[in-house]
């Protein structure tokens, strides 16, 4: 996976990011439904079949540059990178025990449900929780810059943050959010980094706008997945 982010550096991580989403879509097209079915019917935990695939390797790939992205906006975003940088690691690391079984999210979740290890300790059902969390953030924040690229983004980073992380967190994370937020970099600056060459803000805006069209339903996907099994509303403690 290393040799492939460093390709894909080459372009922006926007653009990445699409082609990345769009083969995952084609990846769920040819996986039949019988083939994706978690039979959670026989989990003592949920009386209901998920009809879910989440391809486990292209959605870390989407985290990664996520990571990428996160780099660009500064050290404001450090505690949040390295947050989305373990959970990757913990959820890499099980995919790689099992590569045939665990190429679906889901069956991770469902293996660490049966045995009650869900929302205990440092699970992967928690990380997959956190880095969703996290993908919800970057969507918000790029859907703002979409609506206007010279937006504030002390603003927008508060906004999106409010939106979605807040809730969850503990008053330990939002103190370090409110330090952090004073490490924001302007709009202008960020925006020519994410940016690359060769490139106008129209079509920017094109991108970022398809990018979280493709983005925002698989987080929805995967938010149902995790309130069938009683781990949408966890907090941080």
């Amino acid at each position: 996976m290393k040799r492939r982010r460093d390709m894909e550096v080459e372009s922006t991580e926007i653009r990445s990011g699409i082609e990345e989403l769009s083969m995952m879509q084609l990846l769920k097209v040819k996986v039949k439904p019988e083939e994706t079915a978690v039979a959670a019917a026989h989990d003592d935990n949920t009386n209901n079949t998920i009809n879910s695939h989440i391809p486990t390797m292209p959605f870390l790939s989407i985290s990664y540059l996520v990571l990428q992205v996160l780099d660009k906006i500064g050290p404001t975003m450090a505690v949040l990178r390295q947050d989305i940088y373990q959970n990757i690691q913990r959820l890499e690391k099980v995919h790689d025990s099992d590569p045939a079984l665990y190429s679906n999210m889901v069956e991770i979740l469902k293996k660490e449900i049966s045995e009650g290890k869900g929302a205990k300790g440092p699970s992967c059902s928690k990380a997959l929780l956190w880095l969703t969390r996290s993908l919800d953030f970057t969507v918000a924040l790029l859907q703002l810059l979409a609506e206007d690229l010279e937006r504030n983004m002390v603003q927008a980073v508060q906004e999106s943050y409010t939106n979605t992380l807040k809730p969850w967190h503990g008053w330990i994370s939002s103190a370090a959010f409110k330090v952090a937020l004073k490490l924001v970099p302007d709009s202008k600056g960020l925006i020519t980094i994410l940016m690359g060459k060769d490139k106008n803000n129209d079509d920017f805006k094109k991108e970022l706008r398809t990018f979280i069209s493709l983005l925002a339903p698989l987080l929805k996907e995967i938010h149902d997945v995790l309130d069938a099994y009683g781990l949408d509303r966890l907090k941080s403690t």
